[in-house]
């Protein structure tokens, strides 16, 4: 790294918050949460470890080494330190900070940007995803990311037209190309209920989420703009993305003006919303057992996936993960930037998933994230989003009402 290079990343680093720091009392009550050191265990892969890089930032005789940049490219930003931390520290915004500072003195991956350069740009994106599911189905880049093959480039419309108080579901940019039949199940849940509600759709595209993780500020900034002008209505924003609902509702605090944090006040998490407002009729039947996964972004960012198991208690019985909300490893953009990695804390959230199965019968997998979906999905899983598991069982009722009629 040049020296000009060091000194405008030293500048950026310098702007990191000191009280936020300093919070941090090195206690290491985060350590068991932090995916990257329980695979590792180095210190440098920790958050204590990592903040205690960050404020050597402050220091005159800083130099940016390939080591302490690599402490900071390998952080997953699962936040599961935010959880566990009792003294409240921001980890996530420090590292935000880190990774947007990182980004101004040099190139992210050459596969990371392309990836999120064809993100907001849905006919590119509908045809990488084609192409990629079928060469996945053809038996190559079996080590890629899991992308479901045969997702048709041409879908029926839904609405995409607003009133002023009626909820809109944020469709977004991957699960709009790579599941789009979780949004169909996501409204077929919400019309169950009489729900009148439009689609955000491809013209509103997407949240910005995996740019701001990679540390570029202004492309994210851009695109929150985008959505809230996209979005103009003063209705719920309902979200069935744990990373885009994440987000979203951070929104007033990455453009910092009152119409960004109004606009985040009224984000929810679908389940969410369906809990808060609504209660699917219970399952009399024997009911099938489901394992929950939880994102990280739902469980350590919004707080909100206890929702995810009202909505699912009354149709299925629930089997949690030992795990405590552990990571998978999928972290947006890290299972390609960070491959190896991302890989072996799968192991971690494989060997959870297989001590809650009972010897002779395999349970399917819930997750509401596209990135835990497809990242799980690679190593043999089968999962679901909660919603499609909804979906199956208001398909159910809709069936026994019509035999009902004859």
């Amino acid at each position: 790294m040049s020296g000009n290079t060091e000194t405008d990343l030293s500048k950026e680093l310098f702007l990191l918050e000191p009280e936020a720091l300093n919070a941090c009392v090195s206690c290491g009550l985060c350590l068991p949460y932090c995916p990257t050191y329980r695979v590792t265990g180095d210190e440098r892969m920790s958050p204590r470890g990592r903040i205690a890089l960050m404020r050597s930032a402050g220091t005159n005789e800083f130099h940016p080494t390939d080591e302490w940049i690599h402490s900071m490219d390998t952080c997953v930003q699962c936040r599961g330190c935010e959880t566990a931390c009792p003294s409240a520290v921001p980890f996530g915004e420090l590292m935000s900070d880190t990774k947007k500072a990182l980004a101004s003195v040099r190139k992210l991956p050459l596969a990371v940007r392309i990836g999120l350069s064809i993100l907001n740009k849905p006919l590119l994106l509908a045809g990488a995803t084609f192409l990629i599911g079928t060469l996945q189905k053809l038996g190559f880049m079996r080590n890629s990311p899991y992308i479901p093959s045969g997702v048709p480039l041409l879908r029926r419309k839904f609405k995409t037209t607003y009133s002023s108080v009626e909820p809109v579901l944020f469709t977004g940019c991957v699960m709009e190309a790579w599941t789009p039949w979780v949004h169909d199940a996501a409204l077929k849940t919400l019309d169950f209920f009489g729900v009148n509600v439009a689609i955000s759709g491809k013209r509103v595209g997407c949240c910005g989420a995996l740019h701001e993780h990679s540390g570029l500020r202004s492309v994210s900034v851009k695109m929150a703009e985008n959505v809230i002008d996209g979005i103009p209505t003063t209705g719920p924003v309902l979200v069935n993305s744990a990373g885009c609902g994440a987000m979203l509702k951070e929104y007033g605090k990455l453009l910092g003006t009152e119409e960004a944090k109004r606009f985040s006040e009224r984000v929810f998490d679908v389940h969410e919303w369906i809990a808060e407002n609504y209660q699917l009729p219970k399952r009399t039947e024997k009911k099938e057992r489901v394992v929950i996964q939880d994102p990280c972004h739902l469980r350590h960012v919004q707080n909100s996936h206890q929702y995810v198991r009202e909505v699912l208690s009354p149709l299925v019985e629930i089997i949690e993960l030992p795990d405590e909300g552990l990571c998978c490893g999928a972290g947006g953009a890290f299972s390609v930037s960070q491959k190896e990695l991302s890989t072996e804390i799968r192991k971690l959230k494989s060997i959870a998933l297989t001590e809650v199965t009972t010897e002779g019968e395999k349970y399917r997998v819930v997750s509401a994230n596209p990135g835990c979906v497809t990242h799980l999905q690679a190593a043999g899983f089968e999962i679901k989003h909660p919603l499609e598991v909804v979906a199956e069982y208001l398909n159910q009722i809709s069936e026994s009402d019509e035999m009902d009629r004859f």
